[in-house]
């Protein structure tokens, strides 16, 4: 066989090859199983975009706006001070200087122009303070009813291969947010033919994470859990500050760093920050507090109990009668070499003690 016709021949089992294999995965999407597909407009492919949209609520100590966020990083100044944001997480730096005097007014200036990402992820340059209060204006209030699904996320990668009925093209795609996420379920038409790779996975919010076989019990899984959690869709920050806090954490924080001192203490909405000047607080394992100021020391007992907002931090200090009571943990923050524990009753009473250690 001369190499003319040798060359031909194996070009076309190539080809032969090469279309039987594309049929075949071809066959493979069609005839795939029903719960893994995805159809365009479906309820689940609908509650899949609403969880996946950009939570607006996540930034509002900064813009009141639970319809978009500020896109990061960006630079403000917080009661005088200049500082850089460069993810979610820095917010609580603003949160620390807002409440490091609470009988003051908390002003926070932008450095403009900065960019807002709405709920399905567009974006639009704002110039002045005036214009982004304008786009504040067009969403919804605090705690009304909106589209996105925010007490359970999804874990990356999610992967998925797309068959077009028209163009008879297979593509392969790996989601690796939820920006990816929103727009790939946006994109997604009535001549596709989507399969998801399973199975995939699910926060939830409680922290769990849940392993998910098919649409079918993805669809009941967010229907089911899309309302477990306070969406927190108001403009209180301080609202939720001990959601994830413990007493475990609360006892190893007070008793491995030494040396606290009073920075705010408030009884029946008075004023006492300077009564204790100058004291300072030690914690014990065995449930002791002592006090030393000068030559001069006194003791007390102490005890945690409860959880999350509900954490109760009973201190009975006969000589120190201003720092009794059974107080509850507001908050427990760290910046900057600095951690202070807010206790407080009601809205009148409220002792946080400060010390030099994380």
């Amino acid at each position: 066989m001369n190499s003319p016709l040798r060359i031909l021949i194996i070009l076309m089992l190539c080809f032969v090859f090469m279309f039987y294999s594309c049929r075949t995965e071809e066959t493979e999407f069609i005839e795939a199983p029903e719960d893994e597909t995805l159809t365009a407009n479906s309820v689940v492919a609908n509650l899949i975009q609403r969880t996946a949209m950009n939570d607006g609520s996540k930034d509002n100590i900064l813009d009141f706006a639970n319809c978009f966020t500020i896109k990061l990083p960006i630079n403000v100044n917080v009661n005088g001070s200049d500082i850089s944001i460069n993810s979610i997480e820095d917010l609580s730096i603003v949160e620390f200087l807002f409440d490091d005097d609470d009988d003051d007014l908390d002003i926070l200036n932008f450095q403009f122009p900065l960019a807002i990402v709405f709920s399905d992820f567009t974006e639009t340059t704002v110039h002045t303070s005036n214009g982004l209060i304008a786009n504040a204006n067009t969403c919804n209030g605090e705690n009304e009813s909106d589209t996105d699904i925010e007490c359970l996320d999804f874990q990356y990668p999610i992967d998925a291969s797309v068959f077009n009925t028209t163009t008879e093209l297979i593509e392969r795609i790996s989601l690796n947010n939820d920006k990816q996420l929103y727009e790939f379920i946006k994109g997604v038409d009535q001549n596709d033919v989507v399969n998801i790779r399973f199975p995939i996975k699910v926060v939830l919010s409680d922290g769990t994470s849940k392993s998910i076989n098919n649409l079918n019990e993805l669809q009941n899984t967010i229907q089911n859990h899309s309302d477990d959690c306070d969406e927190d869709d108001d403009y209180d920050y301080n609202d939720d500050d001990c959601d994830q806090c413990t007493k475990e954490e609360l006892e190893t924080l007070l008793t491995q760093c030494g040396n606290w001192y009073v920075d705010k203490l408030e009884r029946n909405d008075q004023n006492y920050d300077n009564v204790y000047q100058g004291y300072r607080f030690n914690f014990y394992q065995d449930g002791t507090v002592g006090a030393y100021w000068g030559a001069n020391s006194a003791y007390g007992t102490w005890i945690a109990t409860g959880t999350g907002n509900n954490i109760t931090v009973e201190i009975d200090f006969q000589d120190l009668p201003y720092c009794e009571n059974n107080w509850i943990l507001h908050e427990i923050q760290s910046y900057s070499g600095e951690t202070k524990v807010d206790l407080r009753v009601g809205g009148i009473d409220r002792l946080r003690y400060e010390g030099n250690c994380n």
